[in-house]
């Protein structure tokens, strides 16, 4: 991301106000990135980190690993930190053709067919909750085994089981705990963390290219 002197600024601001915490300095980045698209600092404590969640992420996009959200406001959120450095293909749920399901929305009936065809890819969920327990049942099911998952969906029914469900499994997953979340938190979690992936991997990339 290409960052103005005010951008500067309010990050500056968010360091001095944050106070203690107990992030790794990766985590930290995309903990302060939330909170610098949102100005909402209750995320501090409601992001949670899988183990390995930001290396196996990093790993993924560097391999230039399939990109697979839930819709379009996060796919345009992402799309120009993508396209700058590890130009992923990127997906959209709700643009996959799909034969109509009478049983299931549009984002989770388009996401579990992007995910048959995607197994190993990167699934950033952030705004369809039903997009997410489509996943997690195919995780369960043994269907797919996504390098990451990155899920902010905002819900008030059984949102939290899935998230849970999610976390028990053995899937790299980046979650949002309680009712908070939307596709603009989702985006600057993918956007902080190819900014992370591209300090460990650009230089590599670029030679590769």
């Amino acid at each position: 991301m290409e960052w103005h002197v005010t951008d500067a600024q309010s990050l500056a601001i968010i360091d001095s106000e944050i106070g203690d915490h107990a992030f790794s300095p990766a985590e930290y980045e995309i903990v302060r990135r939330v909170i610098y698209a949102t100005a909402d600092f209750e995320y501090k404590s409601l992001i949670r980190f899988s183990e390995h969640a930001l290396q196996a992420g990093a790993a993924a996009l560097a391999a230039r690993t399939t990109i697979v959200v839930d819709v379009p406001m996060v796919q345009v959120g992402i799309a120009y930190d993508i396209q700058n450095t590890f130009a992923n293909p990127v997906y959209c749920s709700m643009e996959t053709v799909t034969r109509p399901q009478k049983e299931k929305t549009l984002a989770a009936w388009g996401i579990e067919t992007l995910a048959k065809r995607y197994p190993e890819g990167i699934f950033v969920v952030g705004q369809a909750q039903t997009a997410l327990t489509a996943l997690v049942d195919l995780i369960e099911a043994e269907e797919i085994l996504p390098a990451l998952i990155i899920a902010t969906p905002v819900g008030f029914v059984d949102v939290d089981t899935a998230k849970s469900r999610l976390q028990d499994s053995l899937v790299p997953c980046i979650t949002i705990e309680s009712r908070k979340g939307n596709a603009v938190v989702a985006a600057a979690v993918v956007d902080g963390l190819v900014d992370l992936a591209w300090q460990a991997y650009g230089q590599n990339a670029n030679r590769q290219s």
